[in-house]
């Protein structure tokens, strides 16, 4: 069958009959009637022939339709429950179709063959060609989902004709029920008014009440669009239950509640804020709510006033725009002191590690840990990268005291010497790709954190110890709360004291950003213990050569948005320099941000500050960085400085999207 199958793709006749015609209508018009009429009885048995050649072929190919589907004599395509057609893989002509095919595309057995692509110009049929039986994505007709599937059938000729069988299934009700479940899947929210204890400080009963009223009514009101259950469970925090369909509102809304409820104040003008944690895509509702729970977690840990998602692997946020207040207790520094005096004390040794390119702040939080270490009498090792940190001066100090004359090592070093009741305690980041050891990392099981960054969405765990206080100037500020509670100020020497005042005084830019009362405490207490602030500036003072480069970057910044301040470099420079020409270029009446793009080997590398409404580590978490409201930065890998400089502006516009 197949080589009488191969004969029925010759050329049409079409042109042919034509052609036969013509020459009937000349003979008639030279009014030779008798040669006419023989050519027009000559035409009409061709037509006839035609006709005929054409009914075998169809009876040919439905015969053909029956082998392929392996059906009785007495069957045909005809009656098969779904769309299907044969077609020529060559020129991609329909050479047979069944009726519901027909039905559904409008396809016709014309006496002139169709190509699939005038009928379904969006089927592909390469995916035929390269062995495969299911076409890579589904079409719609007629507002009816396919999806596509088919069989390669080579002709026995001598051309080796190749067919192509397919098949369209009707999955149409199959995703109409999968999207409604999808749409209406579950996702539970826990609402919380994370300054409530502000809000309700020092008022009477029926001021609280009132005040409860108030926050009651405009939750409620935010969430009577979604039609879901909200219940109170404590008095400042709610469960919202709606569907999934739902979220996508909330999220072209940008979460509206964190703006609404900033208009509810207390008596003495605080305003209230919220976070929102919300959970999908579990596999029961206890998971959702596990997931809620760690995105309030998460929101709270990047300070408060914003949404956070989290599904089964990811966490998205949404606001965090605003400054942070601080919201810290002095109990959790005196908790999480006791806790991990009592953790080095069971320690055979203690490792202290900090961020790549280590700073100021590193080195000195490390400082303070190593101090509560001397004071347990446990060995202890800062891991530190003597060739590329950014606290040369300090760490040159350091190394002459006979306390610390050996304290530092490599991250390999550390390996080597780390046991199964070894204590690693990490500094001033909270993201394990940025530690300056990943391997340290991952082979201690005790690992504490003590950071003041924004949490991020890859943040270190599991963690036995933790003080994370995004409220907190820097990790310097927290480790000397530690100390307070944890040490006598005569176990304190003066280098100890130094170093700590030199990381508040980097990250603090000298007092001028990022201060609160307990910054002012801790820097206090350093300086009865013996730090000399004149002694601290010598560690940031730059020499010329450093200097008027600094100042070329500034030179090389433009301007925009009126305020935005971006020096985008084509060399490579310090990542101190470039920092301080960060903060420099906030010197400039008018600037409340500054960028500084430089390229550093196969990545770019970004440093960004903040004196004003924007938040730079919003700004810089799409760009897969991190930091603080004022304080941020970024490395991009395998990419220019053009293509950071277009996504940092991209998402400079994001964020000042109203």
């Amino acid at each position: 069958m197949n080589k009488k199958l191969g004969r029925l793709f010759w050329p049409s006749l079409w042109l042919y009959l034509f052609v036969m015609a013509g020459f009937v209508a000349a003979a008639v018009i030279l009014k030779n009637y008798l040669l006419a009429g023989i050519e027009a009885a000559a035409l009409l048995l061709v037509i006839a022939y035609y006709l005929f050649c054409r009914s075998r072929r169809h009876r040919e190919v439905r015969n053909f339709v029956r082998s392929v589907l392996g059906e009785s004599d007495g069957g045909s395509g005809a009656d098969i429950p779904f769309p299907m057609a044969l077609l020529r893989l060559g020129d991609h002509s329909i050479i047979w179709a069944n009726d519901r095919f027909c039905g559904i595309t409008g396809y016709q057995d014309k006496y002139l063959e169709q190509s699939l692509h005038s009928i379904l110009p969006d089927v592909p049929t390469d995916w035929l060609t390269s062995g495969k039986d299911e076409a890579p994505y589904d079409i719609t007709i007629n507002g009816r989902r396919y999806r596509i599937h088919g069989s390669v059938v080579r002709a026995n000729d001598a051309e080796g004709t190749l067919l192509g069988m397919l098949y369209l299934n009707d999955l149409t009700e199959l995703y109409q029920v999968r999207d409604e479940y999808i749409r209406s899947r579950p996702v539970v929210s826990i609402i919380l008014v994370d300054n409530y204890e502000e809000l309700t400080k020092n008022l009477t009963e029926s001021a609280i009440s009132s005040m409860n009223a108030r926050i009651n009514n405009t939750i409620a009101k935010w969430t009577e669009d979604y039609h879901g259950l909200l219940r109170r469970l404590e008095k400042n925090r709610f469960l919202l239950i709606f569907e999934k369909k739902d979220l996508s509102r909330a999220v072209d809304d940008k979460f509206s509640l964190l703006e609404d409820i900033h208009l509810v104040e207390n008596p003495s003008g605080l305003a209230a804020s919220v976070s929102i944690g919300i959970g999908v895509d579990a596999v029961n509702f206890e998971e959702n709510y596990n997931f809620a729970a760690l995105s309030i977690e998460m929101a709270l840990s990047r300070g408060g006033d914003q949404a956070v998602i989290k599904d089964r692997f990811n966490f998205t946020f949404y606001g965090g725009r605003n400054k942070e207040a601080d919201h810290r207790s002095k109990v959790r520094s005196r908790v999480t002191a006791n806790s991990l005096m009592e953790l080095i004390g069971q320690s055979s040794q203690v490792f202290i590690m900090g961020h790549k390119n280590a700073d100021l702040d590193a080195v000195g939080a490390a400082m303070g840990i190593s101090c509560m270490c001397r004071k347990k009498g446990k060995p202890f090792h800062i891991v530190l990268d003597l060739e590329n940190n950014s606290a040369e001066k300090l760490v040159e100090e350091i190394r002459q005291v006979p306390e610390y004359r050996n304290v530092f090592i490599t991250g390999q070093d550390a390996l080597l010497l780390c046991d199964n009741h070894s204590t690693l305690v990490v500094v001033d980041t909270n993201r394990p790709d940025q530690v300056e050891c990943r391997p340290l990392l991952d082979s201690i099981n005790r690992v504490c954190v003590v950071d003041h960054h924004r949490r991020a969405a890859d943040y270190i765990n599991p963690v036995v110890v933790n003080l994370h206080e995004p409220y907190a100037s820097s990790a310097a500020e927290l480790a000397t709360e530690l100390l307070q509670y944890a040490v006598e100020k005569a176990d304190v020497l003066p280098i100890e004291a130094k170093s700590l005042l030199a990381g508040i005084f980097l990250d603090t830019k000298s007092f001028h950003v990022r201060t609160g009362e307990r910054t002012f405490e801790a820097a206090a207490v350093l300086r009865q213990w013996g730090a000399e602030p004149v002694e601290v500036k010598k560690l940031l003072q730059n020499d010329f050569q450093d200097t008027m480069a600094k100042y070329q970057i500034i030179k090389a910044s433009r301007l925009y948005r009126q305020e935005i301040a971006i020096a985008a470099l084509n060399t490579t420079t310090s990542r101190v320099l470039a920092a301080q020409a960060a903060d420099e270029l906030l010197n400039i009446a008018g600037i409340t941000a500054s960028f500084v793009l430089y390229p550093d080997e196969d990545r770019v590398i970004v440093s960004a500050r903040s004196i004003g409404t924007a938040n730079v580590q919003v700004i810089l978490e799409p760009l897969g960085g991190g930091g603080n409201t004022a304080t941020a930065g970024a490395q991009i890998k395998n990419a220019s400085v053009k293509e950071v400089l277009d996504a940092l502006v991209s998402s400079i516009d994001k964020f000042y999207e109203v």
